[in-house]
């Protein structure tokens, strides 16, 4: 049985909008059953201020993400914004500006544990909440010569960190994950699902 013919499970009474361009975002929505439209976004300045704690900066993001769309909300709209960091040593790893900034995040990664970090926010016209949830990821060992063909022959530049954990990568170098291996990939969908029940 197809999307198409599956009727939206019961989830929310609202009207769903993913406000993302995220091909993973997409796909796990759809995968808990939910009808929804996507609404592209818009170019949104992502900085943060630098005293906010980093456990803080993806549900912040989220929610300024959210603040683009505010004006155009209609009274039966539910949006959600997500985004997804990933943090080792006290650093936030975002998207890579270019392959050269990709291999050495991935050389940084290899062999070592970081953290993954998505924030969501459902913004309706009269209530906003936000969350987030952690993932640890711990990599294997990584050769320049496994390096570059992931940067070759993936898209390492729209993904924090530089990688897809469901790309080759997350096969053959992700030794261990503790959390949700959904919320690596760009969203906690177990916890969207039960936040989505209550709101």
């Amino acid at each position: 049985m197809n999307q198409s013919s599956l009727h939206s499970a019961p989830v929310s009474r609202y009207h769903i909008i993913l406000a993302s361009n995220s091909p993973r975002r997409k796909e796990l929505l759809s995968g808990i059953d939910l009808h929804y439209e996507i609404r592209t976004l818009p170019d949104i300045d992502e900085s943060f201020p630098a005293t906010l704690p980093h456990d803080e900066v993806a549900a912040y993001l989220a929610r300024k993400k959210a603040t683009a769309y505010l004006p155009e909300l209609k009274q039966n709209e539910l949006l959600i914004t997500a985004d997804t960091i990933v943090l080792l040593d006290g650093m936030i790893l975002g998207k890579p500006g270019d392959l050269e900034e990709a291999r050495e995040m991935l050389f940084t990664l290899a062999g070592r544990t970081h953290r993954v970090i998505t924030g969501v926010c459902f913004t309706s016209e009269h209530k906003q909440i936000s969350f987030s949830d952690t993932a640890y990821v711990t990599f294997g060992p990584l050769s320049a010569e496994e390096i570059d063909y992931y940067i070759t022959n993936y898209t390492p530049l729209d993904k924090a960190g530089a990688y897809g954990v469901q790309e080759w990568i997350g096969y053959m170098a992700v030794e261990r994950i503790e959390g949700s291996y959904f919320n690596v990939m760009g969203l906690p969908i177990f916890k969207v699902f039960q936040e989505l029940k209550r709101f």
